[in-house]
């Protein structure tokens, strides 16, 4: 549904409430007009009210409602009439939950947007409008509130209101019978009058859109999460992997991928709020402290420690180079000579004001000081103020001057701390990965066909031929152990390694006894036959006696790993009712869930993400030489994981997989055991929440000339390709394609142009087959309605008209045609008439703009333009 109906919605021109004598929407009509609501008002229900317009009912409307406020009652009725008069939409601010479902239908139906029910409303302190049961409006501000929960909701705006803090709009979505968390991030990322978000969730229902919206947004502003932990109760997941991947974890997993910060509890959101509602982003995470007491500086630091921050040292200029950087201060001429300082220092990236109450020291201008000081300086750098025992009046100060302020030292340190995770959350959205090794992609087909055989036996596992045969479609380097049906056939495979000096392992093989340990089902170390013979024995007499209902069906004989110095890992996927499948990496082991030193990530993932994950863990450090042990190959680790992941990405019909242990070292690593559960379910598997690299729209091309290339999907390690590209295009080409001279072409520029997702972009790419250089690129971008899209088109300059243009717009529209969107358009400088040619060619409608001539509006119809072409 187009997203301009939510606009008129959240910033409504008009408003009209469906109020009688019982309703709960009659209190809305009073704490609205009290607001200074600048809209218009009518009351519908043919009741009187001061200062309200009064219609009979919907159909009696002066003129289409932006806004309608209803009770539960006859919901399905008012939602149909709002629709007919053409509203935008309807906010239910009562009402079950249970009957959101056909409220969000009747919308649908209807054509207009449902927000509730069980909503306790929303607010556009803009326009005065207080169109909710919060007993406090809050000022006009920078900051977006999203709750699914209304007591969260209204304990936000009433600290908002204590603080002074402004926002440019709150909305509470109750049971989110059509407009969800997804639609109000696509708004407010869009909203020039919103600098951040907070999010109060309870829980995601599409994850796909979901975490789509939440990185739209959160590449263009700071985005904060509050969300419940819950305990991890009932799991009964028989892998290790499972184990790990708790709701919790994976929701986090989800949030870091998309760039969201989440915190624990209201103080922490209002510390986060509080700092990256009112500075700039950090560009370092250096520290620097001012305070007129030793000891409160000495407690902020130390609080900054605790949370894995550094301070700073001045810099070689400063008066004493190399030391941490606290200064103290008593006077307002030295805290403002100071914070002067300090901010000039080259050495330091933010700075902290600490201030007690002192007879010498008054707190108010102490303040000035410092505000004066972060003025006069104009740096970017972020000043944070923690005036402790302060009073409103100086925290109003703070805020008016756009300098956040805290209680004390420590909650001030929190909310640096927010504002260096954001930073690195960005810098890790926008980081390029290294380039993997072009192989040739997984055997699919054969994959499939493992997995389909199991599933058609109904096994719930894949015994460990079959699993070796997937890990080795995925490269994905194993130990291969050999199953023998008895005694003497273990004896026989083992015999040429136990002849060489190799010793083995030796495990039961059960579909019914997954954790073979548990059972005394491995041995280890066997160095000869005897040894082998009695372990056998041993094993299959304790497993029979243990568990008479096992079926064995057979021994699986392994040679030893002779890796002396290798670490333990374990690498894997299980799969999240929510956000699908979730890869794990940590200390392995067989308590490695036990450890509790794993982190997970949502798939696909690449190089680079896979080297982030293992950042995250302890492990990593050991990882890195130490003493006389190499360092592991990290590089090896990183594409066990991608591999894990694409093949959790691939093969939806497994549930969970563990390699534990995966054995590291400097010669690269070693699957030592595996194990993959299947979903029998077809209900119950999950698709990745994060949609893959669509490899299917790889194409190869002939022109007329008989110049082939290689088109395909841009990779965000295409970034060097295309920076190459656009050095071989003239400067009036760039300039007709950008409507602005381009000169350079920063990282930031260029991960904007290869870093897509691909659930709301795409960008082919052609490839030049002889030199292997990009020849020209064309991008489409939908709107968050995913019914339109605006394409872009550039070649190289020596590569135009030769029909490359043609042959990438085609597929452009071939790709948009599958997407089901309707209509494609762009706007072109009227100059521009090679374009403009093309687009006609195309069948696009090309029309002037009314206030500026020197551009055209270029409109296509996806349906047509693809029959056109297919024809």
């Amino acid at each position: 549904m187009a997203p301009d109906r939510l606009k008129r919605m959240l910033e409504p021109a008009s408003v009209a409430v469906v109020a009688q004598a019982d309703d709960p929407t009659m209190p809305l009509l009073a704490s609205i007009r009290a607001g200074g609501y600048t809209g218009r008002m009518v009351a519908l229900g043919g009741g009187a009210a001061e200062g309200w317009e009064p219609a009979a009912n919907l159909d009696a409307l002066p003129e289409a409602a932006d806004l309608v406020i209803a009770p539960a009652r006859d919901a399905i009725e008012t939602i149909a009439a709002a629709g007919r008069r053409g509203c935008a939409g309807v906010l239910i601010v009562d009402g079950e939950r249970a009957g959101a479902a056909m409220l969000g239908e009747a919308g649908r139906r209807a054509g207009i947007r449902v927000i509730g029910p069980d909503s306790i409303g929303l607010v556009a302190p803009r326009l005065h409008l207080n169109a909710s049961f919060a007993p406090v409006v809050p000022k006009t501000g920078s900051i977006a509130l999203v709750a699914q929960s209304s007591s969260i909701a209204a304990g936000i705006l009433a600290w908002a209101a204590r603080r002074e803090v402004g926002f440019s709009g709150a909305v509470t979505l109750g049971a989110a019978a059509d407009v969800d968390i997804a639609d109000c991030l696509d708004h407010f990322g869009l909203d020039g009058r919103t600098r951040s978000i907070l999010l109060a969730l309870d829980d995601v229902e599409d994850a796909a859109r979901f975490l789509s919206s939440a990185r739209a947004a959160a590449h263009l502003k700071p985005v904060l999460v509050l969300k419940p932990w819950r305990a991890a109760t009932g799991t009964t997941s028989l892998t290790h992997a499972g184990l790990i991947v708790t709701a919790d974890r994976a929701h986090d997993a989800a949030f870091h991928r998309a760039g969201l910060l989440r915190v624990n509890d209201l103080d922490e959101l209002f510390a986060a709020a509080e700092t990256l509602g009112r500075t700039r982003p950090l560009a370092g995470g250096r520290l620097a402290i001012v305070s007129n007491g030793a000891g409160l500086a000495a407690l902020a630091a130390g609080r900054l420690r605790q949370l894995g921050g550094a301070l700073a040292t001045r810099s070689g200029d400063a008066p004493a180079p190399d030391e941490e950087a606290i200064v103290e201060a008593a006077t307002p001429a030295q805290y403002g000579e100071a914070v002067t300082g300090l901010l000039e220092d080259g050495g330091v990236d933010a700075v902290l004001a600490v201030h007690a109450p002192h007879l010498l020291a008054e707190a108010e201008t102490c303040a000035e000081a410092v505000v004066a000081a972060a003025r006069a300086v104009r740096s970017t750098k972020p000043v944070l103020a923690a005036w402790i025992g302060g009073d409103d009046a100086i925290a109003a100060r703070f805020a008016a001057t756009g300098l956040p302020s805290f209680a004390t030292g420590a909650e001030a340190v929190m909310g640096f701390q927010h504002l260096l995770r954001h930073a690195r959350l960005q810098a890790e959205l926008m980081a390029t990965p290294p380039s993997a090794e072009d192989m040739p992609p997984p055997d699919l087909a054969q994959a499939r066909a493992i997995v389909a055989r199991a599933l058609a036996e109904q096994r719930d596992w894949l015994d460990p031929d079959e699993v070796s045969a997937l890990l080795a479609i995925y490269r994905i380097p194993e130990l291969r152990p050999v199953v023998a049906a008895d005694i003497e056939a273990a004896l026989i495979v083992a015999r040429p390694l136990l002849a060489r000096g190799r010793p083995v392992a030796l495990k039961i093989v059960s579909p019914d006894i997954i954790h073979k340990s548990d059972v005394g089902g491995v041995a280890l170390d066997l160095a000869t036959e005897a040894a082998l013979r009695d372990a056998a024995e041993s094993m299959l007499a304790r497993v029979r006696a243990d568990r008479p209902e096992a079926r064995i069906t057979g021994l699986a004989v392994q040679p030893m790993a002779q890796r002396a110095k290798a670490r333990e890992l374990i690498v894997g996927f299980a799969t999240d009712p929510c956000f699908g499948p979730v890869v794990v990496f940590g200390r392995g082991g067989t308590a490695a869930e036990l450890i509790d030193d794993s982190h997970v990530a949502l798939p696909p993932l690449d190089l680079g993400l896979a080297s982030r994950l293992i950042a995250r863990t302890r492990v990593s450090r050991v990882l890195a030489a130490y003493r006389d042990v190499p360092a592991a190959r990290l590089d090896a680790v990183a594409a066990a994981l991608v591999a894990v992941g694409q093949m959790a990405v691939d093969l939806p019909e497994i549930r969970e997989l563990d390699l534990n242990p995966l054995l590291a070292d400097e010669t690269g690593v070693m699957t030592v055991d595996a194990r993959i559960m299947l979903e029998r379910t077809p209900e119950k598997r999950r698709r990745p929440a994060i949609r893959p690299y669509p490899g299917n729209w790889r194409r190869q091309v002939t022109l007329r000339s008989g110049r082939s290339f290689q088109v395909r999907p841009i990779r965000p390690e295409d970034e060097g390709a295309i920076a190459a590209m656009l050095q071989k295009v003239t400067p009036e080409d760039l300039r007709l394609r950008f409507f602005a001279p381009l000169k350079t072409f920063s990282h930031s520029f260029l991960a904007h142009l290869t870093q897509l997702d691909y659930a709301r972009a795409m960008a082919f790419v052609a490839f030049e087959e002889e030199t292997g250089e990009v020849a020209g690129v064309v991008r489409l971008h939908t709107d968050p309605g995913q019914e339109e899209a605006e394409y872009a088109i550039l070649l190289r300059s020596d590569w135009k008209g030769v029909g490359l243009g043609w042959t990438l717009m085609t597929l452009i529209i071939e790709w948009a045609k599958a997407e089901g969107l309707k209509t494609i358009r762009s706007q072109v400088l009227a100059e521009n008439t090679r374009m403009l040619t093309l687009c006609r060619q195309l069948g696009f409608e090309i029309a002037h703009v009314p206030d500026d001539m020197a551009l055209r509006v270029v409109t296509l119809s996806v349906e047509s333009a693809a029959s056109n072409l297919r024809s």
